[in-house]
């Protein structure tokens, strides 16, 4: 009978196999720093996904030529990272990566997919409603005026990262919700023939409710990041209004900063 080490060393040859490290030894950067950014790459690519193993630090050590000192280094850092947790009796294990997006006007959807993260949406509510002051004044139309207003869950993994609240023109373009669960907003925006050229966003932070907690599998009061978006066409047109909130456990927000001439 196998062991319990033994099974977790064959579940995760089929991972680390497909991986192919470079490790540069006569470079500054540490060793251990080189195989954490590495192997943190493989798990924000999806190469490594959540309940893949990693074995044990003997049979990396060996594998790679490092000493294990060095290898548990690097997988320490992962583990304060949260991207790796120690299981008892089961060995090093992938949890999640965190989901990094630059701020530009993109969907949600699409950068998840690019990054391979395999996204999937749930939508909560869909339908008309008359819209509020805020949402009015944000889409350019009369208050009380009908906006279809969308609810989803997105999640990567099968785990929830991120709640969308969008408000759109009611006749802005047919949604049906087949299509919002296996696609995204902005894409089936494009199919209508609608050219997305800019957008004014506002990026904050603030404590989970309950109900927003319960959804998206955190505690009341855990950090989440708030974003509220009005998007608009190359006409210069409101086309979306978005509200949405994410797990700050698992999302950040890439910012590339320039110096000004």
């Amino acid at each position: 009978m196998a062991k319990t080490g033994d099974r977790a060393r064959t579940a995760a040859a089929p991972a680390l196999s497909s991986l192919d490290f470079a490790l540069d030894r006569a470079s500054p950067v540490p060793l251990y720093y080189q195989l954490a950014q590495q192997l943190e790459a493989a798990i924000e690519h999806g190469v490594l996904a959540p309940g893949n193993l990693l074995g044990n630090e003997v049979d990396l050590s060996v594998r790679l030529g490092l000493s294990r000192p060095t290898v548990r280094q690097a997988i320490q850092s992962l583990v304060d990272k949260g991207l790796l947790v120690r299981r008892r009796g089961v060995g090093t294990q992938v949890v999640h990566s965190q989901v990094k997006r630059p701020l530009e006007l993109s969907s949600l959807y699409d950068d998840l997919e690019e990054a391979g993260q395999g996204p999937t949406t749930q939508v909560v509510r869909h339908e008309v409603v008359p819209a509020s002051c805020d949402v009015a004044a944000a889409l350019g139309v009369a208050e009380g005026s009908e906006v279809t207003v969308l609810d989803r869950l997105r999640c990567t993994h099968g785990q929830p990262v991120a709640l969308l609240c969008n408000y759109l023109p009611a006749s802005l373009l047919d949604l049906d919700d087949a299509r919002l669960e296996s696609t995204g907003l902005y894409r089936m925006m494009r199919s209508a023939g609608i050219t997305l050229h800019s957008a004014r966003q506002r990026v904050s932070a603030r404590a989970a409710t309950a109900e927003e907690g319960a959804r998206l599998d955190e505690e009341e009061g855990a950090a989440l990041l708030t974003m509220q978006r009005t998007a608009y066409d190359d006409t210069g047109r409101p086309v979306e209004y978005g509200t949405h909130i994410y797990r700050a456990s698992r999302y950040t927000f890439d910012f590339q900063l320039l110096v000004r001439p």
